[in-house]
Formats: C-alpha cells, structure tokens, sequence
C-alpha cells in the first residue's frame, strides 16, 4: 500500500520565504509604476502647458475674458471657461451628493429588500451607461424642455441671446445625474461597512432609527462618503462629451441661461483644428483642469484628517 503523504498549505519555511520576496518586490513595483505615472502625466503636462503662459501670459490667459484665438489680433482669455467649470461643478455637486447620498442610506438601511432588488441593478445600470448616451438623451430631451422654459421667461426680452435650450442648466443637470452611480455605490458601500454594534448600541441607548443613522452611521462612514464626493468631482469636472451636447459650447459667464463652455470641452471643440500658439494655449487649459483635479483631492482629504484628528 502507498503511504498517505500529508500536504501542507504553508509550505516549508523556504517557499514561504520565496513567495514572500516575490511579492513584496511585485508590490514595489507596482507602487513604483503608480508613482511613476503620476509623475509622468504631471511633468508632460507643465512641460506641455507652460510655453503659452510665458508666451501670451499668465494674467491675460487666466483672468482675460475674451477668447477669439483665430481673430486677426487673438485673445486667448478663458476666465469666462474657468468659472464656468467651477460653477457648472458646484452646483452639480450641490443637486447629485444629496440625491446619491440619500439613496445610499435608503440602499442600506431604510430600503425595503424587495424594493432595494430593483433599485440597486438601476443605480448599477447608470454607471455603465456610456457619456455619450446623457449627452443624447439631454440633447433630445432635456434640451427643448429647456427652451420652452427659456422662452416663457425672456419672451419679453430684446437682449437675451435664445440658446435652445443648451445651457448651464442642461449641463448641470446631465452632470448631477451622471455623478449619482459613483456617490451612491461608494456611500453604500461605506455605510455597510460601519460595524454593526454601533448601530445596535445606538438603539439600545434609546436613539430612533433616523437619528441613529444620521449621528451615529453617517460619521462613522464619513471617509468612504467623502471619497464618494471626491470621485464624483472629478468624474463632473472631467466630463467632455456628454456636456459638449447639452452646453452649448459658447464662452460666456456662467448664467443658468446662458450658453457656455467648460473647461473640458474647450479642448474637445478645439483641438482638432489648432495650431501654434492656439494649441499652446489649449494645453495650458488642460493643465489647469489638471491643477483643479489635484488641489480638490488635497483639499478634501487635508479636511477629512483634520476632522479625523479632531474625533480623536
């Protein structure tokens, strides 16, 4: 008879010792091509988007706003494009965390199972829904609501220039909505995560239901919700193609009613037909996108800590 041969999971100590080495050289290098990349996007960005601060310069293109770059004497102003990204992103904040986050607690805590088992394949069904489609479905839709609106409301107007319908409101609501699939999965996903026995001890100590989720689970998931904000800026301030249709791609101040351009599709509409110094400057458009995207998350997460240390 064969002798039974017992196996061991662990190994001996010298393949333990070897798988060990491997990884821990693997995730080095896959922290070092992170690194890496960070840095190499960074560096071709200012190497690419700084010649035209130097050329047409710094005052003129940040704070001018006029932008004819293909007129006899050009203006490369893109203050008007800057407010408007901020403008557009802020307010798409302001309409989509709330609705994400609500949806999020009603998703995990209040939600009924049978009700949740539909509503959570819908939320899932947004997310992969590609840009392109808001911008279609705004452009069919939410664009001639739009303006009838706007004609009910100038009608008596000699001034006003009619957009269609295409807006800063069409853009930011095709942003609030599209932002919805990242807020409400990463909240939920955050708000399940809190250890159940703070919920229990919450209830036991007589809180309600309502006051345990707001007082109790919110804070307690506070990081992962923060992250959820996070992604959703940069998921509304990094949209193209979907606010290239519902916008109206016209450099103006940033009015509910006016057409206007973000700073995203400034590059989309433009890129294709630049040169010299027109493309210089569109790069440096797309580096300050890149600035913007960078000292959001640093402020958020500054914030987040010093509310960490502050709980502590």
């Amino acid at each position: 008879m064969e002798e039974n041969k017992s196996f061991s999971i662990a190994g001996s100590h010298k393949t333990k010792s070897a798988v060990e080495k491997t990884a821990q050289a693997v995730f080095v290098v896959c922290g070092f091509a992170a690194v890496l990349a960070v840095a190499s996007i960074t560096l071709y960005m200012i190497i690419s988007g700084a010649p035209a601060l130097f050329e047409v310069g710094p005052l003129e293109i940040l704070f001018g706003h006029v932008w004819k770059p293909a007129a006899a004497d050009p203006s490369y102003g893109i203050l008007y494009v800057i407010l408007t990204s901020i403008v557009g992103t802020s307010l798409a904040l302001l309409i989509g965390v709330p609705i994400g986050v609500g949806t999020a607690i009603f998703l995990a805590e209040t939600g009924p199972k049978m009700l949740v088992r539909i509503v959570k394949p819908a939320v899932e069904l947004l997310a992969g829904i590609p840009s392109v489609i808001y911008g279609l479905l705004g452009l069919l839709i939410l664009n001639p609501f739009m303006y009838k609106l706007e004609l009910a409301v100038f009608k008596d107007s000699a001034t006003h220039q009619f957009t269609g319908g295409a807006n800063l409101i069409s853009a930011v609501l095709v942003l609030a909505v599209m932002i919805l699939p990242t807020v409400i999965n990463i909240s939920e996903s955050a708000i399940r995560a809190v250890p159940q026995h703070y919920k229990q001890t919450s209830l036991a100590m007589g809180a309600t239901h309502m006051q345990t989720i707001f007082k109790v689970i919110l804070p307690a998931a506070k990081s992962g919700i923060v992250t959820a904000i996070v992604l959703g800026v940069g998921r509304a301030i990094g949209e193209a193609m979907a606010i290239s249709l519902v916008a109206g791609s016209s450099v103006n101040l940033p009015l509910p009613f006016n057409s206007v351009r973000f700073l995203t599709t400034a590059l989309v509409s433009e890129m294709a037909y630049s040169s010299g110094t027109h493309k210089k400057v569109l790069f440096t458009i797309g580096l300050v996108l890149f600035v913007f995207i960078i000292v959001i998350n640093l402020v958020l997460t500054k914030v987040l800590k010093k509310e960490d240390a502050a709980n502590d």
